[in-house]
């Protein structure tokens, strides 16, 4: 673990450095995205601004003193919103994370079940009918996903607002939860048609395994055959995927939140890009890389507890 460790700091100091040298090499002027084309008239106060934010060193010297920011826990300021990106990540985060937690929770739930269930009666109506659901929301993009249900049940039948909460503070998640059935429902479908087809595919390979014929020559219930000994067995791959899923989740939320207008941290990050606001990209990239690297580690340690054979020594 400690080898593991070591090796995502690793990752995550690359993946730091590679995303700051991309953001500094789009086209244009941070001083003209923060002060307005009026800028061009005065280059006194362009000049002013690179040397405060250090857009007259080198890329590399930049990067530094940024680095050296982020190990003393500051991310630097907003150009545009003038809020410490801290807080505007403890701000937004919570309610990214709430959005996508339930919506994994909700996909697990369903997911699970479901793919256990095609695998049993596989090839049969309700493999099928299954078989359609996932592939039709696996390949379905979530902005259309989100465009329709909102077009179904909050324009059609206007039975929940057509965006998420509005407000600061994660109070308003609870006190306004009507609005937020629809972006959960988006995240969560997607994500049941992903797990449900894993899981599908697991259980038939456990199915097929010694220790069910043996179980099933032991005279054990298919019932019991299937939650004591291939379910576990089944969640591994899950577990994999759940980890190294996060950035993608990430991703989807910053679609889902874009499109019912979620004060998320993927709302947060899309409306940084189109302002150029490259404190706050390098913020909110730092947070979805610990995510991943966090979530590779969890993926690692569940491997550990389904499977015992599992063991990791040093090479």
């Amino acid at each position: 673990m400690i080898r593991r460790i070591l090796q995502a700091l690793a990752v995550l100091l690359l993946v730091t450095v590679i995303t700051f040298a991309l953001l500094r090499l789009i086209p244009g002027n941070p001083a003209i995205a923060v002060m307005g084309p009026q800028a061009y008239r005065n280059p006194a106060a362009i000049a002013q601004f690179d040397r405060v934010y250090g857009f007259n060193k080198p890329w590399y010297a930049q990067y530094w003193l940024w680095l050296d920011s982020l190990l003393h826990f500051h991310l630097g300021y907003s150009w545009k919103l003038n809020q410490s990106v801290t807080s505007l990540l403890s701000n937004h985060l919570p309610k990214t994370v709430f959005l996508v937690g339930i919506s994994i929770i909700l996909a697990l739930l369903f997911a699970i079940p479901i793919g256990m269930a095609q695998a049993v009666r596989r090839n049969k109506f309700t493999d099928h009918f299954f078989n359609g659901f996932s592939t039709i929301f696996y390949a379905m993009p979530a902005f259309l996903l989100g465009l329709l249900l909102i077009l179904i049940f909050a324009i059609k039948f206007p039975i929940f607002p057509p965006e998420g909460p509005q407000g600061e503070g994660v109070s308003v998640l609870f006190t306004d939860f009507n609005a937020l059935v629809l972006p959960i429902a988006t995240l969560t479908l997607i994500t049941i048609a992903l797990f449900s087809r894993y899981m599908r595919s697991s259980v038939l390979d456990n199915l097929t395994e010694d220790y069910v014929r043996t179980a099933k020559a032991k005279g054990a219930s298919e019932r019991r055959i299937l939650l004591r000994h291939v379910l576990r067995n089944s969640l591994i791959p899950i577990a994999t995927l759940l980890g190294l899923l996060l950035p993608a989740l990430f991703a989807g939320a910053l679609i889902t939140e874009s499109v019912f207008n979620y004060p998320g941290m993927g709302y947060l990050f899309y409306q940084s890009a189109l302002n150029q606001d490259y404190p706050v990209l390098l913020g909110i990239t730092v947070v979805v890389a610990l995510a991943t690297v966090v979530g590779s580690l969890l993926a690692d340690v569940a491997y550990a507890v389904l499977d015992p054979r599992v063991r990791y020594v040093s090479q």
